[in-house]
């Protein structure tokens, strides 16, 4: 599947210039693959007056886990899964900005553990060739969500 700026934002809860992610280059069961070119944006909201810091980049594959996590539900994208960032773990970046990379961000979500209440990833953020962010990402969902999952039951995924 691909997907536009238009369709992520109707898979994240972000709207406008929060959302980050450009495109959907692919995905399946286990994993995302979107691009971003945010970085570039003065209008980027998570910019300070120094520039992007790289730590923001755990936004990027969050909001890759978001849409990640929507099109699972349901493959035509209907609605945003709610979720708060619940922890970050095994966190490495490799420079302190990225508003000075050139070219499109490649973020990757892969896919550790998927529950009723929660779901864990493994995210990575390339550009310029080289790794920016990786880290892993804990998301737990709200009540609401985790009443109506398709995930109930699922212990993890093989």
């Amino acid at each position: 599947m691909n997907g536009s700026h238009l369709n992520i934002a109707e898979l994240i809860p972000h709207h406008g210039t929060m959302c980050l992610l450009d495109t959907i280059e692919s995905w399946d069961e286990r994993h995302i693959l979107c691009t971003a070119t945010s970085h570039r944006r003065n209008d980027n909201p998570l910019c300070d007056p120094s520039g992007l810091r790289t730590i923001c980049a755990i936004e990027y594959g969050a909001q890759a886990i978001a849409a990640h996590s929507a099109l699972l539900r349901s493959p035509s994208g209907h609605g945003p899964v709610v979720g708060l960032l619940a922890a970050v773990r095994d966190l490495v970046t490799t420079q302190p900005y990225i508003h000075t990379i050139e070219g499109a961000l490649t973020v990757r979500a892969d896919a550790v553990l998927i529950q009723e209440h929660g779901l864990m990833y493994l995210i990575t953020v390339h550009g310029e060739g080289r790794t920016l962010v990786s880290g892993r990402v804990s998301v737990m969902l709200s009540p609401t969500e985790a009443q109506a999952s398709p995930y109930a039951g699922v212990e993890d995924i093989p």
